[in-house]
């Protein structure tokens, strides 16, 4: 992967600017208020159709979940890109409607003293699928390659090492049946920036930011150079990488599950049908006395 211009971009596409004045051209060559205009300068998805994609998007993903339990399929998600791309709320959006008993996001704290000692993959390994499952790693073994090795959690030998095992490591996932898709989300230095402040002025959204990704914002380029190394070594034919633009988050979402959808060769299938009885009538049962019971206060007849 060639590196990034200046160090300050993920991905170098020009960006979209409004024309001087109060309008802007999109695609089509049409005229597009600022106001429908993202600070990056990208139109924004009307909501309406946003919100129709993705419940059909959803709604397929459901499909092949239900294609992935019959068939027994084992698939692997791995999603890493800049702190604030925008990869928990893409992924709350993948599995708001799936089965969470067979569908899971790993998430892992730093490693304890003992994973230090264990094989590096090792605490990966275990929370791999099984039959018919779906596993989402919101951020994976690529911390190694990320993380660790901007910050120096690692050692030179313990990152060159990764880059060497982790193909290995892969393609003997794939040769085991597993279906690994790996995607990187790209967002600019001001988006990122952006999104930072934005938690930081927000009281719901604040635990989101830490020192570890005020800290990014000092070594950007130091990051840059971070994920193009590993996609020089770990974008292998059998795990490629997919790069998602995420200036827009919205688009994102839209993007990254049309596209995971179409690499799985999953089937609709016909869905179960089940006859609901009637009830029976009752025989010789007595409520007890509500009085008996310690019930939850009304506070929503408050709001009546």
């Amino acid at each position: 992967m060639s590196g990034e211009k200046n160090g300050k971009k993920d991905a170098k596409k020009a960006r979209p600017k409004a024309a001087s004045g109060s309008a802007g051209k999109d695609a089509a060559g049409k005229r597009s208020s600022t106001k429908n205009l993202l600070p990056s300068g990208l139109e924004k998805l009307p909501k309406k159709a946003y919100e129709a994609e993705l419940e059909r998007l959803q709604a397929e993903l459901v499909e092949m979940q239900a294609w992935l339990k019959e068939t027994g399929n084992r698939l692997v998600v791995v999603f890493e890109g800049r702190d604030a791309a925008g990869k928990g709320s893409a992924i709350k959006r993948i599995t708001q409607y799936l089965n969470p008993r067979f569908a899971r996001v790993v998430a892992l704290p730093a490693p304890t003293e003992v994973h230090k000692t264990q094989w590096y993959f090792q605490r990966y390994v275990e929370h791999l699928p099984a039959a018919g499952e779906i596993v989402i790693f919101d951020r994976s073994w690529y911390n190694r390659a990320g993380v660790e090795r901007v910050m120096g959690f690692c050692t030179t030998d313990e990152y060159r090492r990764f880059l060497h095992q982790a193909p290995i490591f892969e393609r003997l996932l794939v040769e085991d049946g597993i279906m690994l898709r790996k995607y990187w989300f790209s967002v600019s230095d001001e988006e990122q920036e952006r999104r930072f402040r934005s938690r930081h002025d927000d009281p719901m959204r604040r635990w989101k930011l830490s020192p570890m990704d005020l800290e990014s914002i000092n070594r950007w380029e130091a990051y840059s150079r971070a994920k193009d190394e590993m996609f020089i070594h770990t974008d292998i034919p059998e795990a490629p990488w997919y790069t998602v633009e995420s200036e827009d988050k919205k688009r994102s979402r839209i993007n990254v599950i049309s596209h995971l959808l179409s690499t799985v060769p999953w089937e609709k299938l016909e869905p179960p049908t089940f006859e609901i009885p009637e009830r029976p009538e009752g025989a010789n049962y007595e409520r007890p006395p509500r009085e008996e019971f310690k019930y939850v206060p009304d506070v929503a007849s408050e709001l009546l």
